[in-house]
């Protein structure tokens, strides 16, 4: 390959989430982190060279963005995944989780539903709930370890809890499932029927694996596009989450004008300066990048897949059609939550996501970042292997 994704970075004393702040999160000293979604891999050399010009000018004032941002970012959309976005449907916002506070705001009033699908990425439901919304959950129906939607209950809990404004995680994290064209266009057609905008997070569009095709929603159907909020951004896909900056796509001028009318009532206005240096080059320069990456993240799941069936009797990988995240079904050790994460942070010295935190149905699970070199992972599931082992499990 031409970029080394074996090497291993020590990212520890640099006011690093994933490695430095463990005490502040209740966790002890010296685990090995596998948790928030950011990669333990260098971003794009390309990306880096457009972050040095734009530091050697020296100059740091207020930015924006003129016509080669927007054309990057839609060549992008357009050549990666079939989608022809126009330049006035963009804002632009530090992060996806700020957007879908805002939508929340500018879409429903207090007291409405906003119905999500757990096991969720938990700021979904934090948002709706410190909004004073009511939280619908629309829960996942598992089955053999696949994941899919129930619409009978969706259609019951819209009508039930007044439901304005729908939550999409696509792909979906924690569980990976790529949602294809058929399940989308159901989805659509029922909030469509019910009147309910709906906020598609599609962050992890970028990371399917063989066999399996993203579909953004809103390019399904002239009706899906108009009910619509797309949130993306190049933070997961390049590793530059840290620069924070998301482009939200809402074709419907009423509803960008109430979204950004939102944004406004925060007094946020221009991004970071070098948040759109990085994504402008990104979307320019780093496909090659991506491809070698995808790549590379197959053969970690594979690894994973073939050692946790080898060494991890009663865990079971819930099989992932994208994102770079392992849900792990660990209820087949037969202990409690509180003894599976004692297990693996007391015995395995590791800090992943538990699976409780993606709600009530995440219960006997965990999540695991595999974006990281391989050592780091095959040391983390080796760590996992042992504690069970030494624990008779």
């Amino acid at each position: 390959m031409k970029y080394d994704f074996d090497r291993e970075i020590d990212r520890r004393g640099r006011n690093c989430l994933k490695y430095d702040f463990a005490a502040e999160r209740g966790k002890p000293e010296g685990l090995l982190p596998l948790w928030v979604a950011d990669m333990d891999l260098p971003a794009a050399e390309e990306i880096r060279q457009a972050l040095h010009r734009a530091v050697e000018h020296g100059i740091y004032g207020y930015s924006e963005v003129k016509e080669p941002y927007f054309n990057a970012v839609h060549d992008w959309m357009r050549d990666c995944h079939g989608w022809e976005v126009e330049r006035e449907w963009m804002v632009k916002t530090p992060g996806i989780v700020y957007a879908i506070a805002a939508a929340v705001r500018a879409f429903t009033r207090e007291g409405d539903g906003v119905m999500i699908q757990n096991p969720g990425y938990y700021p979904f439901g934090q948002v709706v709930r410190d909004n004073g919304r009511v939280l619908a959950d629309n829960t996942l129906h598992e089955e053999n370890g696949r994941y899919t939607m129930d619409y009978e209950d969706m259609e019951r809990q819209i009508e039930a809890s007044n439901v304005k404004l729908f939550l999409l995680c696509s792909p979906h994290n924690p569980v990976g499932r790529v949602w294809t064209e058929e399940e989308l266009r159901r989805l659509g057609e029922i909030c469509l029927k019910h009147g309910v905008l709906i906020v598609s997070d599609e962050i992890h569009h970028d990371f399917v694996f063989p066999g399996h095709r993203h579909f953004v929603l809103a390019d399904l159907d002239e009706r899906f596009r108009e009910t619509t909020v797309t949130c993306t951004a190049p933070s997961k896909t390049f590793n530059i989450a840290g620069l924070q900056v998301s482009n939200i796509f809402i074709p419907d001028a009423g509803l960008r004008k109430a979204f950004v009318r939102e944004i406004d009532k925060t007094g946020y206005s221009q991004l970071n300066q070098m948040g759109l240096v990085a994504c402008e080059a990104a979307y320019r320069y780093g496909r090659d990048w991506l491809e070698q990456l995808l790549v590379y993240l197959k053969g970690n799941l594979d690894f994973a897949r073939d050692f946790i069936d080898r060494e991890m009797p009663g865990v079971k990988l819930v099989e992932p059609e994208g994102t770079f995240l392992l849900w792990l079904d660990c209820r087949g050790l037969r202990i409690s939550d509180d003894e599976l994460d004692r297990l693996v942070v007391e015995r395995a010295k590791l800090w992943l996501d538990g699976g409780r935190m993606f709600g009530p149905c995440g219960s006997g699970y965990q999540r695991i970042n595999m974006a990281c070199p391989r050592k780091t992972l095959e040391r983390a599931l080796r760590q996992f292997a042992e504690a069970l082992k030494n624990e008779g499990i």
